[in-house]
């Protein structure tokens, strides 16, 4: 093997080469009075080269079959490539006014945890999937760490490196025991060498728990999610959604491809798990969401429940379960990053505040914005005709194609929770249309890069659930 095998690696290696030209960009631009337009426009274009040419780019394989690349990869490398584009475009403004010096940093950081999530899903051993996952976390960590200098964001900081360490820890535990258990690193070995299917050592049993325990943490599954609520409450908002869709969605993938390939055999005792964490995340979630004032927290409560609803789509490791999984995230991106949009737009204007108070008689100065915000929350909540609607249908018909008594259980308690989910997003609706507020959030007028993003998010909204062919698309490249 030589360095010939980078060629086949060519996602990955025009990340690289765009984080270089960030970096030289930010380094001559150093004493530039327009470095955060200069840097954002050069780094969201750098992005959209990179989603055309993702569109273009087949399955490839490197390093024998330690870097394994299938067309579902590469779409999925497209869909986060979109999420993270959007994110750039609305953290501008934000740069702009709060973080001007370290607009370079900035997108440093972003375009690095894109890198690191490109090579856990591209990943055919362990060993290569632990490195794409510590390269993603690591710069998240300094993400959410970008406002250190307020109280709030050294401690989000604090907690999720200390998660992120922990459930590191775990992991790598449960992969030294598949390792002793197996004597290989690589998916589809470890499956060869589980044996007989009613017949597993203890090892391999503990292998899985510790190893799905690790991976649990970063999904912000119940029991393992008590950092999320202050880590996204913590770090800027741009960040926030930045951690709540692209992180998740690479994390979920990499689940669904790990469990089908390497833990095939194991299948019986990994679908009890995701039906536990499953019913958990999704009704504890929707429960706590319910009694938040602070919006940010809201969202995190949210997005525990939402991590629920995509990890239905694992169960049974299916090719419908992929697409339905591929498809759910590409909406869900569109909807939640719709949110905080305009939950970041109002912060800048509002001193700073995030609390549910701050929404009271927004319609009346802001209609527009309103608006938005309450179609990105009726796709999140899974009313019809919004794209949100068809991406649980997915899930739900993905998760029941099991055909066990247990998964209709799960799904029919899923359904249950979306009518409670409903309840909780109205609340914000109710608090822009309703409740009267004796200190309404004044008219203001929103800049370019939060109006581009805004239409983005809006046109995702409303399309990807009536065009068919983006999901026929998505089930035609969803193999293994």
């Amino acid at each position: 093997m030589g360095y010939s095998q980078f060629l086949n690696m060519i996602p990955e290696a025009l990340l690289v080469l765009a984080l270089i030209i960030v970096f030289f960009a930010d380094f001559c631009l150093s004493k530039s009075e327009r470095k955060v337009g200069v840097l954002g426009k050069l780094t969201a274009a750098l992005l959209l080269c990179q989603t055309i040419m993702l569109t273009t780019v087949g399955p490839a394989e490197a390093f024998g079959g330690m870097y394994v690349a299938g067309q579902a990869a590469q779409v999925m490398k497209l869909i986060l490539t979109f999420g993270t584009f959007i994110v750039v475009v609305m953290a501008e403004p934000w740069l702009e006014n709060e973080a001007r010096k370290y607009a370079g940093e900035f997108h440093l950081l972003v375009l690095s945890t894109l890198l690191g999530m490109y090579i856990m899903m591209s990943s055919g051993s362990f060993l290569i999937f632990f490195l794409g996952l510590e390269t993603a976390s690591v710069p998240m960590a300094c993400l959410v760490a970008f406002d250190k200098w307020k109280k709030k964001s050294a401690e989000a900081a604090a907690k999720y490196i200390l998660v992120a360490t922990f459930s590191s820890g775990v992991m790598l535990y449960g992969i030294s025991f598949i390792y002793a258990a197996t004597g290989t690193l690589y998916f589809g070995d470890v499956a060869d060498a589980m044996g007989d299917k009613y017949m597993f050592s203890p090892l391999q049993i503990m292998g899985l728990v510790f190893f799905f325990s690790g991976l649990a943490f970063k999904l912000s599954l119940v029991p393992f999610h008590f950092w999320t609520a202050d880590t996204y409450e913590g770090a800027p908002t741009p960040i926030t959604g930045y951690l709540s869709v692209c992180s998740k969605g690479a994390a979920a993938f990499a689940a669904l491809v790990i469990l089908a390939k390497a833990f095939g055999p194991m299948m019986a005792y990994w679908e009890y798990m995701l039906y536990v964490v499953i019913v958990l995340s999704i009704t504890i979630a929707n429960l706590f969401a319910i009694r938040q004032s602070e919006l940010k927290r809201f969202m995190a409560f949210s997005s525990i429940s939402q991590a629920g609803y995509i990890m239905l789509a694992v169960i049974g490791g299916s090719q419908m379960g992929m697409t339905s999984l591929m498809y759910y995230v590409l909406v869900y991106i569109v909807a939640n990053m719709a949110v905080f949009i305009v939950i970041s737009t109002v912060e800048q204007n509002n001193g700073g505040a995030t609390k549910m108070s701050a929404y009271d008689g927004l319609y009346q100065t802001n209609p527009k914005l309103a608006f938005l915000m309450t179609l990105a929350l009726f796709s999140l909540a899974g009313i019809p005709p919004f794209a949100g609607m068809f991406s649980k249908f997915f899930v739900f018909m993905a998760a029941a194609e099991q055909g066990s008594f247990w998964a209709y259980f799960v799904v029919f308690v899923a359904l249950v929770n979306t009518v409670v989910s409903l309840y909780y997003y109205l609340l914000i609706v109710k608090a822009m249309y309703i409740k009267p507020s004796d200190n309404p959030l004044p008219t203001f007028k929103t800049d370019v890069n939060t109006r581009v993003a805004l239409a983005i998010c809006t046109a995702g909204i409303a399309l990807f659930g009536i065009c068919s062919c983006i999901y026929d698309y998505l089930f035609s490249v969803s193999h293994f």
